[in-house]
């Protein structure tokens, strides 16, 4: 186990946003989370400081026997700063409620980003897995390892009839929440994404914003996961994902982009360019902001429309102009108005940058 520092973090792309993976035009990210509680132990409302204390030292100990050993850090959230939960949060490594908590609680990451197991959240443990594109299968095989390993040296609360037990009666059973988070632009242009939100929510599926549970979706970001986890098997959940959710989803979005391509044109590329242009141009900006237009040059990106700029670049910044991220970058805190210029400072040299190499 290394000590993390936090700064590092700030000066490279997530794993999230990688943008190499299949259908990664659509489909940001493919996630596997698996929620587990040690037995002996109560659920969190009902641990006392030192039980909580007690389930991290036991966790940390099960994750040195795993593969993970070694090649992850261990971050102490009820020790860390603000600005270092903050940026965690903005890397999709922890929750914003696990980094809004108190008492004893942490974060292990790997090394590579791609496995994070959050310790004194709302349960005991919630590990996930978190890949670049459309890799549910492989996330589940990652996960599904480490779950095995973690139970070979930690004894999880199971119960025969309901299966692994969990502080949230929605995830009791398998424990699992399978989800991708998507990139849907054309939809929102279209107007067409409220109805694509309610015919998934219709299939029993939850429809988050960029950070989870009660965030808006910035940049034209939804994240898309299951509800219900018991009488079902894990597998059956993923797949389901794979074959008729992120197909039916991604395959209305395919239909908006080419009705803009080749209806409304003109409205495409003046949503592209207009995007551009501020960003390029544009003198203080904030997050928000900045996100939606991102949004529309990264669609300019995959359709075509933008040769000057890279999805490399695009995605660099959507985590780089993140509040945490630039007062990393800058070395000290900012408050909004100097976030609003430095993040506007920072979007016009890196895509001149880019223009010039």
């Amino acid at each position: 186990m290394d000590v993390m520092n936090l700064s590092d973090l700030a000066k490279t792309r997530g794993e999230w946003l990688r943008g190499n993976g299949p259908h990664s035009d659509i489909v940001i990210s493919s996630r596997v989370r698996l929620a587990r509680n040690l037995a002996g132990y109560p659920f969190l409302t009902k641990c006392s400081e030192q039980q909580r204390l007690d389930v991290q030292d036991l966790v940390v100990a099960g994750v040195n026997g795993t593969d993970l050993a070694g090649k992850y850090h261990f971050v102490r959230l009820d020790e860390a700063s603000t600005l270092d939960r903050l940026l965690l949060v903005e890397r999709q490594l922890i929750s914003r409620n696990h980094a809004e908590a108190e008492g004893p609680r942490g974060v292990a990451v790997a090394a590579d980003e791609t496995v994070t197991i959050m310790v004194n959240e709302e349960d005991h443990l919630r590990m996930q897995v978190l890949l670049s594109g459309l890799r549910l299968k492989e996330a589940w095989s990652r996960i599904n390892s480490l779950d095995d390993q973690l139970e070979q040296r930690l004894e999880f609360a199971f119960h025969e009839q309901f299966g692994y037990l969990t502080a949230c009666p929605t995830n009791v059973g398998t424990g699992i929440r399978v989800s991708v988070m998507l990139h849907l632009p054309a939809l929102r242009i279209t107007g067409e994404i409220e109805r694509v939100l309610r015919a998934a929510r219709d299939m029993n599926l939850a429809i988050r914003g960029l950070y989870g549970e009660g965030t808006e979706a910035m940049g034209d970001f939804y994240q898309v996961s299951n509800q219900a986890t018991l009488g079902r098997t894990e597998q059956e959940i993923v797949e389901e994902f794979i074959d008729e959710v992120v197909p039916k989803i991604t395959e209305y979005e395919i239909r908006a982009r080419e009705l803009l391509a080749d209806q409304k044109r003109t409205v495409l590329e003046d949503k592209v360019f207009r995007a551009m242009g501020l960003l390029k141009y544009a003198r203080t900006m904030s997050s928000e902001e900045t996100m939606f237009l991102l949004s529309q040059v990264r669609m300019g990106v995959h359709m075509g429309l933008l040769s000057e700029v890279t999805l490399e670049t695009v995605n660099d910044l959507f985590l780089s102009i993140q509040p945490a991220h630039l007062q990393m970058i800058a070395g000290h805190k900012l408050d909004d108005e100097q976030r609003s210029k430095m993040r506007a400072e920072f979007v016009r040299k890196r895509l001149t940058n880019h223009q010039n190499n």
